[in-house]
């Protein structure tokens, strides 16, 4: 009986998946832009169309490594309680090496670490004449994750 219950776990891959299309969509949307604000010149921005693109790029990045995530959760959520031997032995999904909840949480921990990588590059751009020392917090945030990722041991970075 327990063990059925293991197929609410379908209602996270779903949503999941869900997510991660609205994501897709949205970087989809944000590199759309970017074209738009390098071709377009729009005498209201402070920054020149190259940079406004820079940004719009960046920002579609980071949609398109949350949309990446979620479709990791969702796959790591799927193998570990839904299963299956078709999911177990797919040869498409070999470079997600999970096997546990541990490896799912070690590989959201680095993308996590990356995506904000991405914010702080977004933030500089966009405030690469009034930077102050604030600044800093991000990139101490992600030297600080990095180590409790090394220091737990999740991976072998």
């Amino acid at each position: 009986m327990f063990s059925s219950f293991r197929y609410l776990s379908w209602i996270a891959v779903i949503s999941s998946l869900l997510g991660s299309a609205i994501m897709f969509a949205i970087g989809v949307l944000k590199t759309f832009n970017a074209i738009k604000a390098f071709f377009i010149e729009d005498v209201s921005q402070t920054l020149s169309p190259a940079d406004m693109a820079t940004v719009y790029i960046v920002k579609s990045i980071d949609a398109f490594l949350i949309a990446f995530v979620l479709f990791i959760f969702s796959y790591g959520v799927m193998k570990l309680f839904i299963g299956g031997p078709k999911i177990n032995n797919d040869p498409i999904f070999d470079w997600i090496k999970i096997t546990s909840i541990s490896d799912l949480k070690a590989i959201l921990t680095e993308v996590i670490i990356v995506i904000i990588f991405v914010k702080f590059l977004e933030l500089v751009l966009l405030n690469l004449e009034t930077l102050t020392w604030e600044v800093l917090i991000l990139p101490i945030s992600i030297v600080l994750l990095a180590l409790g990722l090394k220091l737990l041991g999740l991976r072998n970075i």
